[in-house]
């Protein structure tokens, strides 16, 4: 069932103009800006009487996208400053690329004594509420460094005077540590070597004006050794916790996997009429294994908890984000607000400035929709190869004489709501590997009245786990519908994964079908 909001309200909505992601010098004030974090906390001073302390902790972050609604900066930044805000904008949602427990950690000095983190994937990202007005971002490289290659290092870092500017560090590029990070010498900037405060700065290919790395931290004893995580590392990182993001910035590099607004391959699939006596004929045997392999996909995504990230627009337009967490009980879906909601929602309440319709279940209806309608047709087509890699292709089709796919319209009127359900046709298509795992399924509405076009895409990926089995769970998912020649779209992402036992059972009692929205697969905690 999927649920449509006829929109009666106006959209009352500004954008910036996207500015040039190629910047110039005096442009990387609008790139790279501090960030700064006051906490307060109870401490003792002599004779052992209780006093509020303060804690100021710094970092340096930098504009990730061109509209500058995510920032990066490095783990041991976000990770101990934690701050609610940045200039002045809401954080919704942080991001993290390792931790303690990644794969290759250690122990690094961090602000507050010894951290355990991965050095080569030092990086963490900030989501914010809204775009930072007058900052944009600027191009990435992911060409090879060479010996001596020149770049200037851009960061705020402490000194003398409280109030910290940006600073410029001409430096070469020298070669790469043992630990995977990028190694530059540099010169100290007006007689001021690199301090703290300045990790999360950018690292810029003089010549190119573009970032090719990101300042962790410098090499001990003094040297004028600056390191840095590299660009090759943020692709890696950023397509796994936001895809859509990396495919706007990084095309070539997140071109590797089943990118989430993939189209179909293949023209609609219709099957050729049938006498309604005629005997329904037998599936080939690689479509009863399809069927099979969806229905047990289906059921091993019935309990989980997880971040699930939102957002909307129409053309080309951002109008909202949003963040919640979503818990799956025997297969039925909760959200909660975060960072600390206490009241279980059954659907994604509509955004102020976007309220065409709210994320369904497709990640969960469409296997199960494969694996167990019989009335839906199914046929196989020639195998394609994307990212590199080949994926086994069906599709599906269902008339609305079949009554498999069903779309409720609503009419909100403020004090009150109408609406009707009406059986429509569908069709799409089923990416799998040659194991038959499902990684991408697409579907489409023939939809009455004026909406038209709907489409769904849900991609896959595998979730491993410390001493759990592998499995296959939502990565993303992207909705879109047409309305008086305007396409308003909902996206969402699947992060920070926890599993539940399959015996947990939810309290409240509901008979309720799932719906829901999806980030990222192995993301370290």
């Amino acid at each position: 069932m999927r649920c449509l909001h006829l929109i009666l309200l106006c959209f009352l909505c500004c954008f910036a103009d996207v500015q040039s992601s190629k910047a110039t010098a005096q442009d990387f004030r609008e790139a790279v800006f501090p960030i700064t974090e006051l906490k307060l906390g109870l401490g003792l001073s002599l004779p052992s009487s209780p006093r509020l302390q303060e804690k100021v902790e710094f970092g340096t972050g930098f504009c990730l996208d061109p509209s500058c609604r995510f920032v990066g900066t490095n783990y041991h930044v976000a990770a101990t400053a934690q701050p609610r805000r940045i200039k002045g904008q809401k954080v919704i949602q942080r991001y993290f690329a390792t931790g303690p427990d990644d794969k290759g950690a250690t122990l690094n000095e961090g602000f507050q004594g010894l951290m355990k983190y991965n050095l080569s994937r030092d990086l963490a990202i900030f989501e914010l509420q809204r775009s930072l007005p007058h900052h944009h971002g600027i191009a990435f490289s992911l060409d090879e460094l060479e010996i001596g290659q020149s770049v200037d290092i851009y960061a705020y870092p402490l000194g003398i005077n409280p109030l910290r500017k940006l600073r410029q560090f001409p430096g070469t590029f020298k070669g790469l540590t043992t630990s995977g990070l990028l190694a530059f010498d540099y010169t100290p900037s007006e007689g001021n070597a690199i301090h703290g405060g300045a990790s999360g700065g950018i690292v810029v290919d003089r010549k190119a004006g573009q970032i090719v790395g990101i300042l962790s931290e410098i090499a001990k004893g003094g040297r004028p050794i600056a390191l840095a995580v590299s660009v090759k590392s943020l692709v890696e990182f950023a397509g796994k916790v936001q895809p859509y993001l990396a495919q706007s910035i990084f095309p070539a590099a997140s071109a590797k996997g089943i990118p989430p607004l993939s189209s179909d391959l293949y023209p609609k699939f219709v099957p050729p009429s049938a006498h309604h006596l005629q005997q329904r004929p037998e599936e080939p045997p690689d479509v009863k294994l399809l069927r099979n392999k969806a229905q047990s996909q289906a059921d091993s995504m019935r309990n989980f908890i997880a971040v699930q990230t939102f957002s909307w627009g129409f053309g080309e337009k951002e109008t909202s984000v949003a963040a919640y967490e979503i818990r799956v009980v025997d297969g039925y879906q909760r959200f909660r607000e975060l960072p600390d909601g206490t009241k279980d929602l059954r659907d994604v309440p509509f955004p102020p400035t976007n309220d065409a319709f709210v994320p369904g279940g497709e990640w969960s209806e469409l296997p199960a929709l494969v694996g167990s309608e019989l009335k839906l047709k199914i046929q196989q087509v020639p195998d394609v190869v994307v990212g590199g890699k080949r994926f086994k292709v069906f599709q599906y089709h269902a008339s609305p004489e079949d009554r498999v796919c069903e779309w409720r319209m609503v009419n909100d009127f403020l004090l009150f709501a109408t609406g009707k359900t009406v059986a429509v046709e569908c069709f799409g298509e089923v990416w799998t590997d040659q194991e038959m795992n499902i990684l991408r399924a697409s579907e489409h509405y023939e939809l009455p009245g004026k909406w038209k076009n709907f489409q769904g895409i849900v991609t896959y990926g595998w979730l491993n786990r410390a001493n759990e089995p592998s499995r296959l769970v939502p990565l993303t998912i992207a909705t879109q519908a047409e309305y008086k020649k305007k396409i308003y779209w909902c996206r969402g992402a699947f992060v920070s994964y926890r599993m539940f036992s399959s015996h947990a059972r939810l309290l409240a009692q509901d008979t309720h079908p799932p719906r829901a929205s999806g980030d990222s697969v192995d993301q370290p905690k």
